[in-house]
């Protein structure tokens, strides 16, 4: 009968110490480049991942679930919703900096007390995916991962001794098609956008903005676009119009500036990939003077709560992000609890088109 491997195994199997196998997940940067890749590779060919503490080790179940997601945390959305919030301790107003990875979590939280369960979360860009999964892995039972946050291969490691669900995106690989998956109809939605936009207002002379280093969910809103413009015989090309580095207020400021100021008739539309550059595309056009929706129509995408605070609000495609994170702690539980049979589960969850001020509607959101 075969038994997991320990971190004595990875010390033999890398020849190192089993304290410097520790300081390798521990504390990372203490130990040299060539001696931690040797000490990765050997877990990764054993199959082992680290335990956070002795319970987890005695029982393998430590009553934890966790969450691995990139932080791409936007201040500008962030201090613009506490501005913009009004009153105390009122939940709208507290869900007003609430951003996309946070309200997935929300749903986690709310789910996993329910069932018992607490939450482990890892969210960094410092460190890399190795340190996302020495945080989470080992010290947790199950846990849900937002796609391409980490590798192809430390997933498989991990899926063999715990159950993992994948957020957002298709599946990336064939080789990750035996992990539960969870993603929304994101083509759908900006398709449904698009053809509002097109059909319902007339406009022709539309531009995108994507993110410079595409998810899998920014690509598929990309492609619902293409798609709507082309069966509405508009113009569209290969590319979104202007890709920016981060999908923030920021980078939505300066991305309107741009547009503006490029050669030619000015789009009718802006549409962006995120809520977050949508807002702060407001902002320019206000401060240059350009009309919201008179001169130029803006909608984003997510139906995060800052949307709907902004002046015009903001048109947008609504994901139901708290169902999702709630969705991933069912998933989970019924693979720890043995409720679920051994066929992966793929679950599109439906969104829906949020029309407001932005496009010309004036509908309350």
């Amino acid at each position: 009968m075969s038994t997991a491997p320990t971190v004595y195994d990875v010390a033999e199997r890398s020849g190192v110490s089993i304290a410097t196998v520790s300081r390798v997940y521990r504390n990372p940067d203490s130990v040299r480049a060539q001696t931690r890749e040797r000490v990765l590779a050997a877990a990764r060919e054993l199959g082992y991942v680290p335990s956070g503490n002795a319970r987890g080790l005695a029982s393998r179940t430590t009553g934890v679930l966790g969450l691995c997601f990139p932080d791409y945390s936007d201040p500008d959305a962030e201090s613009e919703a506490e501005a913009g919030a009004t009153g105390g301790g009122d939940e709208a107003d507290d869900d007003a900096a609430m951003l996309y990875s946070d309200q997935i979590i929300r749903g986690m939280e709310r789910a996993a007390r329910r069932h018992g369960y607490a939450l482990l979360i890892a969210a960094s860009l410092k460190g890399g995916p190795e340190s996302l999964v020495a945080k989470v892995a080992g010290r947790v039972d199950g846990f849900a991962v937002l796609a391409r946050t980490v590798p192809t291969e430390e997933l498989e490691v991990i899926s063999r001794r715990q159950p993992v669900v994948m957020l957002a995106g298709p599946r990336e690989t064939d080789h990750l098609d035996h992990l539960d998956h969870i993603e929304v109809a994101n083509a759908d939605g900006q398709r449904e956008l698009t053809r509002h936009l097109i059909e319902d207002h007339g406009l022709r002379r539309l531009a995108y903005v994507g993110s410079a280093e595409e998810s899998p969910d920014v690509e598929a809103r990309f492609r619902g676009y293409v798609e709507a413009c082309r069966a509405a015989g508009v113009e569209v090309g290969p590319e979104p119009d202007l890709r920016v580095g981060m999908m923030t207020q920021a980078e939505g400021a300066r991305a309107a500036d741009a547009l503006l100021d490029r050669a030619g008739e000015r789009p009718e539309a802006l549409l962006f990939a995120n809520d977050q550059m949508a807002v702060g595309a407001l902002h320019t056009l206000e401060r240059r003077g350009v009309r919201v929706p008179d001169d130029v129509a803006v909608t984003g995408f997510d139906g995060i709560a800052l949307s709907r605070l902004v002046r015009p609000a903001l048109t947008t495609v609504r994901q139901p992000m708290r169902r999702m994170g709630e969705e991933a702690v069912e998933l989970l539980v019924r693979r720890l609890t043995g409720a679920h049979g051994g066929d992966p589960v793929s679950m599109m969850l439906p969104v829906s088109v949020v029309r407001r001020g932005s496009c010309g509607c004036g509908v309350a959101g």
